[in-house]
């Protein structure tokens, strides 16, 4: 089955009820599921050419995390965090009844499913981490929270290209790939395009004081100490968010992540190269 399928499912936050949705491909009664979940101010669909590879051997799910793409936005723009996204992908996972369950994150995802496969009683069986971890590079997070949350706006789709090629760059992807992930994250706004997210999604990124990031660092090594299934970590050579040094740390502690970096790469890989996915893939398929 080549061709995605949609659906949705009811969450909830601290203000009411919220609807996350997303894009499923494979099989509808696979009990085998795949679920990636995308970066900060990205889209379920990034994980379009990873889920066509892998969809004989899984039903992938790719949802849109709550405030991006087709899910609805939060009443309080400060419930954007990891306690709330992990609360959604535990009620999607309910939803889904999967028999076995792997995970793919990349960046806000990974850090989403290092969350949820460290809490008892995990699910998530395989676990890749995209180019991130408990620790980040405040330069990276610097040049990340300067984009997000402003109101741009195109007066078409190649202006739209342009922006994503320009706040994206350290992707590493080539020619019609920038307008493949652009087209994914622009909705129209009366003669022109606008982006697919709620720009409040920047006012918790921003309100993050010193003590709070360290205690949120600290945290989320106590998490990644507990996860218990094998555990991949993907990283960008020349990734400004998670350092090699970091990266070295995770591959010595916790779940011993295998490290794989891919060369001429920043934050974060795509997965669209065929040598990426195919990391990913023997990966996942081994177990």
């Amino acid at each position: 089955m080549t061709e995605p399928r949609f659906d949705e499912v009811q969450c909830l936050s601290p203000t009411g009820l919220h609807t996350v949705r997303w894009t499923e491909w494979g099989e509808p009664d696979n009990p085998c599921v795949l679920l990636c979940v995308h970066g900060l101010t990205r889209v379920g669909r990034d994980f379009d050419r990873l889920a066509r590879e892998l969809a004989p051997q899984y039903r992938v799910v790719c949802p849109d995390v709550v405030g991006r793409g087709r899910s609805d936005w939060l009443r309080d723009p400060m419930a954007y965090g990891l306690p709330q996204y992990v609360s959604d992908m535990v009620t999607l996972v309910a939803r889904l009844r999967a028999g076995t369950l792997h995970y793919v994150g990349t960046s806000m995802g990974g850090l989403i499913g290092m969350s949820f496969a460290g809490l008892e009683g995990s699910p998530i069986a395989r676990l890749v981490i995209n180019d991130v971890g408990p620790r980040l590079n405040a330069e990276a997070l610097a040049r990340i929270g300067a984009y997000v949350g402003q109101a741009v706006r195109f007066a078409d789709l190649e202006q739209a290209v342009a922006y994503v090629r320009s706040v994206s760059a350290p992707f590493g992807l080539r020619g019609d790939e920038w307008r493949e992930i652009t087209e994914t994250v622009i909705r129209p706004d009366g003669d022109g395009f606008k982006l697919h997210y709620d720009p409040r999604i920047a006012e918790p990124f921003k309100a993050i004081a010193p003590k709070a990031a360290q205690a949120g660092e600290a945290l989320l090594w106590q998490l990644y100490d507990a996860i218990r299934c094998p555990t991949l970590l993907t990283r960008g050579e020349q990734s400004d968010l998670v350092s090699r040094a970091t990266a070295e740390e995770m591959a010595s502690r916790g779940p011993r992540a295998r490290l794989v970096e891919f060369p001429g790469i920043g934050h974060a890989p795509m997965f669209f190269d065929p040598a990426q996915i195919a990391v990913v893939r023997d990966f996942l398929l081994e177990g």
